[in-house]
């Protein structure tokens, strides 16, 4: 039985922010929420959430999240208090892992190791050497090089303050002893609190080894009190994010303006002689074709683009299709139920939202297309728009194939343009246009003798 308590109560007030701190986002997905996606890849049998400032909040979050139990903290006394508070709904025996709410990108195979020492009946403690390790409890070994203690900063003595190697917070107990030795803790020290940390002792105390490993990276046991802490640690996992990208063979022009988004979502996938430009955002569910490129500046979410697909700059595409060799922008939107087929283009200044843009169909300037249906090979000229919403309800426009639809034409929906058929400049079209037929809806023009006012 595995059993993960997360110690997620603090308040954050270095944060600056109404927002619970374990809240605040790397990557677009809440900081509790990478420790919780860490913690399940081990196959946790219980996850235990201890919350205490913004408790509703942290709970509304990760509310429908199955397999969370949420233990409340009222005072904050320590990380031994904290973990006391879910005591009562652990297993009696097994495996119990302690991590952090505010310690985001902590690694699965590191969880794991750490699992596997407990399982040997031992205590596994994650520890990390540190530059300057000011403000971090201290790992004090015995003359066999055998854990013995850690010493909180405060607590240490000058000879302790030279160890560089810190506690990170983040063990392995066999959970039968952590019923048994969490009510003994004291709050006898500097900081008045009852520290985990105490453990360590009582298990060298009653002859059970503490194992220690270390991570691969130092920024796994990274945590965040404040906003500079959350931006290193943002830009940190963005590299091991984009780097993962290159790995697969995606040409990145500069590492450095990627940003990969994930929120919720399984991640990015791509294909084979992917090219991504400068400050390109992948948010969300993200597909990347084979040959596909993404010009600057272009913002893309939940979306997928298909093979030898050309993003433009400036474009934003949001829950979208995007089916093979499609040419989009400069500056054009995908909206939400944006779908085009093989071979279709919407150029600059277009916008399109929950309509489907035919094979080799061409949308090119500052256009709205909204909830229509366009056929194979259709042309939509310039500054046309589908009136779709009179107000209260939407309506769907539909367009045939091989249809031509001159510049600056509004089609009032519900209306069919038919196959073939084709709109004049600036007509106003609010009834169908059959097949082959040309539709001219719009005042006659009239040339009439005037003198134009002259400045006074």
């Amino acid at each position: 039985m595995i059993d993960v308590v997360i110690l997620a109560a603090g308040q954050g007030s270095r944060m600056k922010s109404d927002l619970p701190k374990v809240l605040h986002p790397i990557a677009g997905k809440p900081m509790l929420g990478h420790v919780i996606d860490a913690a399940a890849q081990v196959q946790a049998d219980a996850m235990h959430v201890v919350v205490g400032h913004g408790a509703d909040q942290v709970k509304t979050q990760f509310s429908q999240q199955a397999g969370i139990q949420f233990a409340l903290q009222t005072e904050q006394k320590g990380t031994g208090h904290a973990v006391m508070m879910a005591l009562d709904n652990l297993a009696p025996a097994g495996v119990t892992l302690i991590l952090y709410g505010d310690v985001p990108l902590i690694q699965p195979n590191t969880l794991a190791s750490l699992i596997d020492i407990c399982k040997s009946g031992n205590v596994g403690l994650l520890t990390v050497n540190m530059d300057d390790p000011t403000g971090y409890g201290r790992i004090v070994r015995d003359a066999n090089n055998k854990v013995k203690a850690i010493v909180e900063h405060k607590d240490a003595n000058e000879s302790e303050l030279t160890i560089q190697e810190c506690n990170t917070g983040i063990l392995s107990v066999p959970t039968e002893k952590l019923h048994e030795w969490l009510p003994q803790l004291s709050n006898d020290n500097a900081q008045g609190e009852y520290y985990l940390t105490d453990v360590i002792a009582m298990s060298v105390n009653a002859g059970i080894d503490v194992q220690t490993i270390q991570p691969k990276y130092a920024e796994e046991t990274f945590g965040v009190n404040n906003r500079a802490q959350q931006a290193e640690l943002e830009r940190w996992n963005q590299a091991r994010l984009v780097s993962d990208l290159m790995a697969q063979g995606v040409t990145v022009l500069d590492p450095a303006r990627l940003d990969i988004r994930l929120g919720n979502s399984t991640g990015v996938t791509v294909g084979r002689d992917v090219v991504i430009d400068v400050n390109v955002i992948l948010e969300g569910d993200v597909i990347i074709g084979d040959g596909v490129t993404i010009e600057a500046n272009c913002i893309i979410k939940n979306t997928s683009l298909a093979a030898g697909t050309k993003v433009k700059a400036f474009s934003h595409l949001e829950d979208a299709l995007v089916k093979d060799g499609c040419d989009i922008g400069p500056y054009a939107r995908l909206r939400p139920g944006a779908v085009l087929e093989n071979g279709a283009k919407v150029g600059n200044f277009c916008e399109v939202k929950k309509s489907i843009i035919g094979e080799g169909s061409k949308v090119n300037h500052l256009t709205y297309i909204g909830d229509a249906i366009i056929g194979k090979n259709a042309n939509i000229g310039a500054g046309t728009i589908t009136c779709n919403y009179d107000g209260v309800n939407k309506f769907k426009t539909e367009i045939g194939d091989n249809a031509f639809v001159g510049s600056n034409s509004a089609l009032v929906a519900p209306v069919k343009i038919g196959d073939g058929a084709t709109v004049a400049a600036g007509s106003t079209i609010t009834k169908e246009v059959e097949a082959d037929k040309l539709a001219v809806a719009r005042g006659k023009q009239v040339n009439l003798k005037w003198q134009r006012p002259a400045k006074k």
